[in-house]
């Protein structure tokens, strides 16, 4: 149904003005002649975006963010479980956003439901907001009739993922405010202070010792080609966010992030976490086996691992079990691989995927804790070694100085 703006006179012969909800033109018309009204004209109506949602339709790229998904599952859930039409009850909640990419989806997903179309099927024409894994649940969800099951179970694994990750952004935002702050303080002493003090020791003419030698030649390469520093971190930021968005680069940074000094454990059994969540949700939903790994191994987010589940997969299309493709693709510990192994013995491979979860779930939370503890020591140490140099390069020329002019 399109909105469509007339002009018309009533019976009166006064003119009016408005707006009406019609299939067409020809409709429109004979809903106002319906109505009393010889209409003048009508044309359909398109709703101006304003300059912030210009703005916020340029800036997320027809992308959604995760904790509005969540939030349309939790409603989703309530409507189909209160037996509200879908095409209602998608209308009303796409009336009631702020979001612009997203408001605009869910009326065009309601629009295809009126044409006919299933609700998976809408859905996957807006692979941005609505990624596979999504899909294929909530399709799966319709041709069980327990579409209120699905959307119930999406809200509850996309909130756990989200929480895994916000975790381990809170643990990782005070070294980085730490590392920034460091990386301004060089910047400022090598720019202004540094070259205050060169010139200071220069009008005595005395031997400088090598700290300060040290300091004072890299604040004049800072000084003297700024502008190349400049552009060779912009230029080498760029080449690096290229080269991990290629096939090859994302493969070597899913390698590499798994090995860092620290955080490399957690990412890694976070991602077993997202793994065994998504796996265990899609066998619950009785997805079939290879479709289910072939899906998993694009919602890991991790191309290096995401090749480990498609030799896992081919494993199983070659007949061998889940414990031994699983055993073979080296990702997992030996108490994970026996409630594999025990899962698919009792024939409850889904429940044990969810425990496997859970399980990965809390070693993430207790390492993520103790996270702060294992990097301030090494923050000390770096804030330590800098002041030291510091420290060393401007206090003993200083000191130089007052002992020539005691003696």
């Amino acid at each position: 149904m399109a909105v469509y703006q007339f002009r018309g006179r009533n019976a009166q012969g006064q003119l009016v003005n408005g707006q009406l909800e019609a299939a067409n033109t020809d409709a429109a018309a004979g809903l106002l002649f319906g109505r009393g009204v010889i209409p003048l004209s009508i044309d359909e109506y398109r709703d101006k975006p304003s300059l912030n949602q210009r703005w916020e339709r340029w800036s997320n790229s027809g992308k959604v963010e995760p904790v509005d998904l969540i939030m349309f599952c939790r409603q989703m859930y309530t409507i189909t479980r209160a037996g509200i039409p879908l095409v209602k009850g998608i209308r009303g909640l796409a009336a009631t956003l702020r979001h612009l990419t997203f408001k605009e989806t869910l009326e065009d997903v309601a629009d295809r439901l009126e044409a006919g179309q299933e609700l998976s099927a809408a859905m996957r024409h807006h692979p941005k907001v609505f990624n596979n894994l999504f899909v294929s649940i909530v399709n799966v969800g319709e041709n069980s009739g327990q579409l209120e099951a699905a959307f119930l179970q999406l809200s509850e694994y996309m909130e756990r993922d989200q929480n895994t990750i916000k975790s381990i952004k809170s643990a990782l935002r005070y070294p980085s405010f730490v590392m920034a702050a460091l990386a301004i303080a060089i910047a400022v002493i090598n720019i202004w202070v540094i070259p205050a003090f060169g010139n200071m020791f220069a009008q005595f003419g005395a031997d400088l010792p090598l700290p300060t030698r040290i300091l004072v030649g890299v604040s004049d390469f800072f000084v003297t080609f700024w502008p190349y520093i400049l552009v060779l971190v912009v230029g080498l930021a760029f080449a690096t966010r290229q080269y991990v968005r290629s096939e090859k680069g994302s493969r070597v940074w899913g390698r590499k992030k798994l090995r860092l000094p620290v955080v490399g454990d957690i990412i890694e059994r976070a991602s077993m976490a997202r793994y065994a969540r998504s796996f265990g949700l899609m066998l619950r939903s009785g997805l079939p086996l290879n479709t289910a790994l072939n899906l998993c191994a694009k919602a890991i987010d991790n191309p290096y691992l995401g090749d480990k589940i498609h030799a896992i997969k081919a494993g199983i299309e070659r007949g061998e079990g889940l414990f031994q493709t699983h055993l073979a693709s080296g990702m997992f510990t030996p108490l994970v691989l026996q409630m594999i192994a025990v899962g698919e013995e009792s024939g409850q491979v889904d429940r044990l995927m969810t425990e496997m979860a859970e399980f990965y779930e809390r070693e993430v939370d207790y390492d993520v804790k103790k996270l702060s503890d294992r990097i301030e020591p090494i923050m000390v140490v770096i804030m330590a070694g800098f002041v030291l140099v510091l420290a060393l390069g401007i206090f003993l020329p200083m000191w130089d100085m007052y002992n020539i002019q005691r003696s």
